[in-house]
């Protein structure tokens, strides 16, 4: 199983997961035109055949609807994201249940429901027994989510803002009370804490959705490190337009590429 972060962050959102011959892309925040530069940037030379998407923020979603057109791909949502956002596009959505695995061929996906203000999951992916597990926006570590990462070999996790930053930082005070909120978005030290606690057979771990505003690459992963100073884990950082690949087996860290400039037609507003 390997796993490709095109993109991280308020800008857009979109990660590659390939096992077997399954070519599952986890979010649709980017248009079509952006995907295919990054998957070019990747060195993939692939195409989706199938999509599951996380949340309703356009971020995460916004073209999800285009990219399965265009991909014929199809789209896989929770029921609670369905209800909160207008997909579009004239292929129905495929439902599935958070915490009742599903497939998509070789690849078993299991989904957690976690605190955000929109209705959100973690999702874990297993295949040929190995596994990874991703969680971005959640505004606290649940009870029930170490569980939902035990025993995997990757673990993506959100490390969005750094406290300080925030709070001085140019967002309006509604804005820093949400992103810091208990649904919301964590901090580099709530992703510290939940870091310190890892099983050790975690062979690396990637700080997700970094804010370009109230966060820098230094402060999370100094606060990453330090938690993980006597752990085994590898460490990487995904960025907004960079592109960071990983095998889900030990030893299997790939350095990140260097980031893209972001690309104009792109939000770049914190959600």
């Amino acid at each position: 199983m390997r796993l490709t972060v095109l993109a991280s962050g308020s800008g857009g959102n979109a990660m590659l997961v390939e096992a077997g011959e399954t070519r599952l892309l986890v979010d649709a925040g980017l248009p079509l035109v952006t995907l295919r530069r990054q998957l070019a940037r990747a060195k993939l030379d692939v195409v989706p055949n199938a999509i599951v998407v996380t949340h309703s923020h356009g971020d995460h979603c916004r073209h999800a609807a285009e990219l399965s057109e265009h991909y014929q791909a199809p789209l896989y949502v929770s029921e609670a994201t369905r209800r909160s956002v207008r997909l579009g596009g004239r292929r129905a959505p495929r439902i599935f249940n958070p915490r009742v695995p599903f497939a998509i061929g070789p690849l078993t996906v299991t989904a957690m429901t976690v605190p955000h203000d929109a209705p959100q999951v973690s999702l874990r992916f297993d295949h040929d027994g190995r596994s990874a597990a991703l969680a971005t926006d959640l505004g606290e570590v649940p009870p029930g989510l170490m569980e939902h990462f035990a025993g995997c070999d990757a673990v993506l996790i959100e490390s969005n803002h750094d406290g300080d930053m925030l709070r001085a930082g140019p967002y309006p005070y509604h804005l820093k009370k949400r992103v810091g909120g208990d649904h919301g978005h964590l901090s580099n030290a709530q992703t510290a804490r939940f870091l310190r606690a890892l099983d050790r057979g975690v062979r690396t771990v990637v700080l997700m959705h970094l804010s370009q505003t109230n966060n820098t690459p230094e402060l999370a992963r100094a606060a990453a490190a330090e938690a993980l100073a006597d752990h085994p884990a590898t460490l990487l950082l995904a960025t907004q337009f960079g592109v960071t690949a990983l095998e889900a087996f030990p030893g299997s860290a790939v350095a990140p590429a260097p980031a893209a400039p972001p690309p104009r037609q792109l939000e770049l507003f914190a959600r």
